[in-house]
């Protein structure tokens, strides 16, 4: 009878789910919730004053500044969507999480994730061809084409994790309801099912390959190209300027990719990884990158740096 389907579908689905934090260091919560904490603010305050010069600065307009912008908006999206959560739990506030408002956490968390890194590709891009086609470049990064790049990287990522909330509401939980993590993550829920889940481990192995993955090929080619290049340029100069820009990129990189990848991959294969490891590492993908990201491309760019002590000298006085 279809009601009494829909009425099993519902209740094999948990009202809420129980997140337990860093199971095994409970003990350290409240320690652990400082550098958290503290992390956290450094990135709302770096983010959010990188896009308030950016935004009132009229010559920081240009299509460099532009994707610096959107990135701030996705570090601020995937830092925001997971450590408030975090936090209630170290501090015992809320531990617990509606499976709707788990899902939702989980579509937000992983689309700022895929759009920060379809951004990096766009900023690759963009340094490729600053420096390798400096000729062509105010003709092909023009304003409209800024802003169809930060559109496609909203729709690529709704497109890869929209499938994933009803393969999750598909699965029967049978009352599993205690989650072991700080957040929602797709398959920290797929695994709380008592079904087979490989449908959940293949999506998401394949879109992790094909979005993040291609991401960091293309970059890693295009930085090859940008070196081909740069050790061509006859002035010692150009070659130092070419590096330092890049050099701060590939560091963000770096950051990014790194406990993604690891976080992602330990899902599938890392049975021998201690469970509080993966949790440190899948919250420092979501935290590192947003506080660093600000400072790294400050302290990198002589531009940005000058405008923001502008500001926040302004602000001072």
């Amino acid at each position: 009878h279809p009601t009494m389907v829909a009425l099993n579908q519902t209740s094999l689905q948990p009202a809420s789910f129980l997140l337990l934090g860093m199971a095994g260091l409970e003990d350290l919560h409240t320690w652990l919730s400082i550098p958290f904490c503290l992390m956290y603010i450094a990135a709302l305050l770096g983010n959010f004053i990188l896009l308030f010069v950016i935004v009132t600065e009229r010559s920081l307009h240009e299509p460099m500044y532009l994707f610096l912008a959107m990135l701030a908006m996705a570090d601020l999206v995937l830092s925001s969507s997971t450590v408030p959560k975090a936090l209630s739990v170290f501090w015992s506030l809320s531990k617990e999480i509606s499976f709707h408002a788990c899902l939702t956490q989980m579509f937000f968390t992983h689309l700022s994730f895929i759009a920060e890194s379809t951004i990096l590709l766009a900023m690759a891009f963009d340094r490729y061809v600053a420096i390798c086609d400096p000729l062509r470049y105010a003709t092909v990064f023009t304003h409209s084409l800024i802003a169809r790049i930060g559109l496609a990287a909203i729709a690529r990522s709704f497109c890869v994790m929209f499938p994933t909330i009803f393969l999750l509401q598909r699965l029967p939980y049978c009352s599993h309801s205690i989650m072991p993590h700080t957040y929602c993550e797709h398959m920290g829920i797929a695994r709380l099912a008592c079904a087979d889940i490989s449908v959940n481990i293949w999506y998401g192995f394949a879109t992790t390959l094909l979005s993040p993955g291609v991401d960091i090929v293309l970059i890693g080619v295009s930085y090859v190209l940008i070196l081909r290049a740069v050790f061509r340029l006859s002035s010692k100069d150009a070659q130092l300027k070419a590096v330092g820009t890049c050099s701060s990129h590939a560091c963000v990189i770096l950051m990014f990719y790194t406990p993604a990848f690891f976080s992602f991959f330990t899902h599938r294969f890392g049975r021998n990884v201690p469970h509080h490891v993966h949790i440190l590492l899948a919250n420092l993908y979501v935290l590192l990158p947003p506080m660093l990201n600000p400072i790294v491309y400050t302290m990198k760019n002589k531009h940005i740096r000058e405008k923001v002590s502008q500001v926040l000298f302004r602000t001072g006085q």
